[in-house]
């Protein structure tokens, strides 16, 4: 069996600097001191954190944490992965509702097409993401307990509380798959669909992807080809798909170009702010995922070969 060699991901580790919380939870049901539950705190997100103080009446009646409860290095900070991916691909990011299987050759030469991924509802077209981001969790637990009052008549209505946080610096990591990145399937064969192609729509499909790619480096030489059969490499039966096929350049461009998109990424919202600081890439030619989370040492920053290639046209 023919064994794939070469880049087979992309790996990266993000620092993340910023103030205040960009992505809330939303008001919790928490406990008072007088040991009534109350929904006016709203709490952000923090990892691996439970209203419930584990306290159990007789009855079953679960006691609620007070909002003051709350550990924030057991329990840190984070920003969801879904919040980052809207972010990342904001200018596209309320595109898909008006893709349907008429016009996906649009979002297929696209950021969204190649490197976000979709799904379109009405015709189970799709397309995997290739890009793997974690989410942002914060180092610094700088948490506070912050009470507010209303303007108006003072009453118990009146008030509400937040948990907030001062300056914060966040850990991510991510991955680009090459295997997903270079191939997209236009054949309803394995369930991967992503456009429903007509005769003689396979080429120029192609071409108008390979000038979206070329648009974005003009440094580079991207070739992208349409074939009928394309088989994954060590396949018992070597049943293939109708495809396009990315080369190592286009690769290579749709790399780059993710790498800044999450670089140049900051967020502006709630009255808080984040944006990347650093981003440290390792081009992973082993078989160990995310080797840059356990050995930084053992990283390879720039490419030291092609990306593997997993299709071939027979």
């Amino acid at each position: 069996m023919e064994k794939v060699t070469g880049i087979k991901s992309v790996d990266f580790k993000i620092t993340a600097l910023g103030h205040g919380v960009v992505n809330w939870n939303g008001p919790t049901n928490l406990a008072q001191e007088n040991g009534t539950t109350v929904d006016n705190h709203t709490l952000p997100k923090l990892r691996g954190y439970s209203n419930l103080s584990g306290k159990v009446k007789d009855s079953g009646y679960k006691y609620r944490k007070e909002p003051t409860d709350i550990d924030f290095k057991k329990t840190p900070l984070y920003i969801s992965q879904n919040c980052i991916r809207h972010h990342l691909f904001k200018p596209q990011a309320y595109d898909l509702h008006f893709a349907k299987k008429t016009n996906l050759e649009k979002v297929l030469a696209s950021i969204t097409g190649l490197i976000r991924g979709y799904v379109v509802p009405t015709s189970q077209n799709k397309r995997t993401s290739p890009l793997l981001i974690e989410d942002f969790v914060d180092q610094l637990g700088n948490g506070n307990f912050e009470q507010f009052g209303q303007a108006g008549e003072r009453d118990s209505s009146s008030f509400y509380s937040k948990t907030t946080f001062g300056d914060t610096k966040y850990i991510s990591y991510g991955s680009i798959s090459i295997e997903q990145l270079q191939f997209i399937s236009l054949d309803k064969k394995f369930d991967r669909e992503a456009m429903e192609l007509k005769e003689g729509q396979g080429e120029p499909l192609a071409l108008e992807i390979q000038n979206f790619i070329q648009s974005l480096n003009n440094n580079l030489n991207p070739i992208v080809t349409f074939h009928p059969n394309y088989v994954r490499k060590g396949t018992i039966f070597e049943e293939g798909e109708h495809g396009i096929l990315l080369n190592n350049d286009a690769i290579q461009v749709l790399v780059e170009y993710t790498l800044t998109l999450i670089s140049e990424l900051s967020i502006r919202q709630a009255k808080s702010y984040m944006y990347v600081d650093n981003i440290l890439v390792d081009y992973n030619d082993s078989s160990k995922m995310m080797r840059i989370k356990r050995d930084e040492g053992s990283i390879s920053q720039k490419p030291s070969s092609e990306y593997a290639s997993y299709f071939s046209s027979k």
